[in-house]
């Protein structure tokens, strides 16, 4: 039963996950919440590591996921469903954007996604930190990350490798 329901939330997150692998998130914390399979430390350790890993970031978590929840059988359904939804749907969406790419409405409908997409991240963004908070290192690096990026335009894969390589440093202390 466990695999029925990792296929259907997992095709669902890939049905209504627009904006990119982080857009999964909001979903994922979702799952964490109704159906206990992972914590939300876990998810947020999920999502560094895919965020950190080659490949799409919601492929990976999805992986991570269905890994944590059911093993590798589950990692491989959690994996496929959410790709299935995205193959068919470009399939479709390309051959309508093709002939509608100036219609109003259609630009319309993109243009507002856009604001959407970024309302729900920031919502799981605040959920994910919540944890964090009781952890000063943490909270210490994130700020001094932040002051660093807002600063120094870099690279993510430069914020990501500091803080990895920090973190791990402050974890042995």
């Amino acid at each position: 039963m466990i695999y029925l329901t990792l296929v259907y939330e997992f095709f669902k997150i890939g049905i209504f996950s627009f904006g990119g692998g982080y857009a999964t998130i909001p979903f994922l914390y979702n799952i964490s919440e109704v159906y206990g399979w992972y914590s939300i430390k876990e998810l947020t350790n999920m999502v560094a590591i895919a965020s950190i890993t080659p490949g799409p970031v919601g492929i990976n978590v999805a992986t991570f996921a269905g890994l944590k929840t059911a093993g590798i059988l589950g990692s491989a359904l959690a994996t496929v469903s959410e790709m299935l939804p995205s193959l068919f749907l470009v399939i479709i969406v390309s051959k309508i954007l093709t002939k509608f790419h100036k219609n109003f409405f259609v630009k319309s409908l993109i243009e507002t996604l856009k604001p959407i997409s970024c309302a729900l991240l920031l919502s799981v963004s605040i959920g994910l930190l919540k944890p964090q908070i009781t952890d000063i290192k943490a909270m210490i690096l994130l700020a001094v990350l932040l002051l660093i990026s807002m600063k120094s335009k870099k690279s993510p894969l430069f914020y990501m490798l500091i803080a990895g390589c920090t973190g791990a440093v402050i974890s042995f202390l």
